[in-house]
């Protein structure tokens, strides 16, 4: 230890024993540059620690907070920012005369020579932030001695500097990706699930139209879940608490259709043995849902463009006109256009209910979601079933993954619900899928034997599939035991509930 002198070498003593005791690094940077103020007479000491190309006053001793906010340079900006990007330690002997010096915290305003030395925080050969302190320089004072000095400080707290920032990172993924979780609960209205980004726009679609009266047109394949879209629509909008009233057009009778929408008198046809009230006249002030409205025969169709416009209809067998103000929302999985061109769909009710249509996208489109709605599926039939089902195994998340889903997302709670029946322990294996699945039970896996999907998927559904079940595989293989599956992984403990509740992954599957 060359150049150092016996109160250094103390003094060096002293915060090596702070770093064996203290184990919050905060309070062990404060510590240091304490005993630097108290021992040495080195003042305003600051560790600035660099967070992508800007380094900020992490911590400081005699700087009030507002003047430490202030503290960020970028790299080469300054003496601070020269050393973090040079790697070289740098004294400037009287700060009252070296413009280099920018003062960015505004506290220094000497009438006596004080010089500035900053030296550099190395950690695995990367710089990672710098030490600096103010010296107030006297006639006995030996800069040279006092940078060899610091020089050493920084070497044995750069563990502790480097905890500090990875401890920074790591809160600021969880600070993102809480605020994600928060937009995702935001955009998933109702009771919808799904994250990917074509439900995403979904949500978007909804909350624009919601509040408003007017007419919706939900578009997409039976099975995507159409009327829940529609119920909420309606949980979003000024009708909540009103009558929401639904039906089924291709549910029914071609006859019993218009008399379902607009009731029916007495003795209107045979078998109306009384007054019947119809869905129209019941949600009056409310909302009306009419499901696979193309299904509709050309009669209704009239009748029904006539209630869109006036909202005004009679019931069978009555010449009373009689008024309902509805809001008006319709779902059909059948082709309009292709309609309209065979004659079987009127163009001005297509045009009248095409105010603002919304696209129910395929299962299949929205891949990301599938292990997300099986899990919540299978929530729902633990309790229905008295079950205690509570991971899917890998090759359950490959055949789930690989399959078309002709019956989109209704076809998915079927298949669960047979799964969780079938299953004997607390996981849902490839096995107790139903047969249509297993015709994937063959398709390409990776060398390592855990699938990544098939070719239509895309990048992100590819690697969080990959991620979920790397993950999945180490939980097992330890246990159940998060924190040795990360250890395994190379993971804190923190990362690893950050990944997991990133992939919807619970800590009790």
């Amino acid at each position: 230890m060359k150049n150092i002198a016996s109160p250094q070498l103390l003094v060096i003593q002293k915060v090596s024993s702070v770093i064996t005791r203290e184990r919050d690094v905060q309070a062990l940077l404060e510590s240091v540059l304490s005993i630097l103020e108290s021992d040495m007479g080195m003042i305003r000491g600051t560790f600035a620690l660099l967070y992508g190309d800007t380094l900020k006053i992490e911590v400081s001793c005699g700087l009030a907070e507002t003047e430490k906010k202030l503290g960020h340079y970028r790299i080469g900006e300054g003496i601070t920012g020269h050393v973090a990007e040079t790697g070289q330690s740098h004294v400037i002997p009287d700060l009252r005369s070296d413009s280099r010096f920018l003062n960015r915290t505004g506290a220094r305003h000497y009438t006596e020579q004080v010089a500035f030395i900053c030296v550099p925080l190395i950690h695995h050969e990367n710089v990672i932030g710098t030490l600096s302190i103010d010296r107030p320089v006297l006639p006995d004072t030996d800069l040279d001695s006092d940078v060899a000095f610091l020089e050493i400080i920084a070497n044995i707290t750069a563990d502790a500097a480097a905890a500090c920032v990875e401890i920074h990172d790591e809160r600021e993924s969880l600070l993102e990706e809480n605020r994600k979780l928060r937009s995702m609960l935001q955009k998933a209205p109702g009771k919808m699930i799904g994250n990917c980004r074509e439900m995403q726009l979904v949500y978007e679609q909804l909350r624009q139209v919601a509040p408003s009266d007017a007419t919706v047109l939900i578009r997409g394949a039976s099975g995507t879940g159409k009327e829940l879209l529609a119920r909420a629509i309606v949980e979003l909008s000024a009708r909540k608490d009103k009558p929401f009233i639904t039906l089924n057009c291709a549910a029914l009778p071609e006859n019993l259709v218009e008399s379902e929408l607009f009731g029916h008198e007495k003795g209107a046809f045979t078998g109306a043995v009384s007054r019947r009230i119809g869905r129209a006249e019941a949600a009056d002030g409310g909302t009306l849902f009419l499901d696979e409205i193309g299904d509709l025969t050309m009669q209704t169709q009239v009748k029904l463009l006539r209630f869109l416009q006036e909202r005004t209809f009679s019931r069978v067998g009555s010449n009373e006109e009689l008024h309902s103000n509805v809001r008006f929302l319709a779902a059909t999985s059948r082709n309009l256009e292709e309609l309209m061109e065979k004659k079987l769909f009127r163009e001005d009710l297509y045009y009248r209910l095409n105010i603002f249509p919304i696209m129910m996208p395929s299962l299949a489109q929205r891949k990301s979601d599938i292990i997300l709605l099986a899990e919540y599926f299978i929530e729902n039939l633990n309790v229905k079933y008295n079950k205690a089902i509570r991971k899917l195994s890998p090759g359950a998340i490959h055949l789930l993954m690989n399959y078309s889903w002709p019956g989109n997302v209704r076809e998915l709670e079927n298949c669960m619900e047979r799964a969780v029946l079938t299953a004997t322990d607390d996981c849902v294996h490839g096995h107790n899928l139903p047969p249509s699945l297993q015709a994937v039970r063959n398709s390409a896996a990776t060398p390592g034997g855990l699938n990544l999907g098939d070719d239509s998927s895309t990048l992100e559904v590819l690697l969080a599939n990959y991620e979920r079940e790397i993950l999945q595989d180490a939980i097992r293989k330890n246990d159940g035991n998060l924190s040795a599956a990360g250890r395994k992984l190379g993971l804190s403990p923190r990362m690893m509930n950050y990944r997991m509740n990133r992939l919807g992954l619970k800590k009790e599957s």
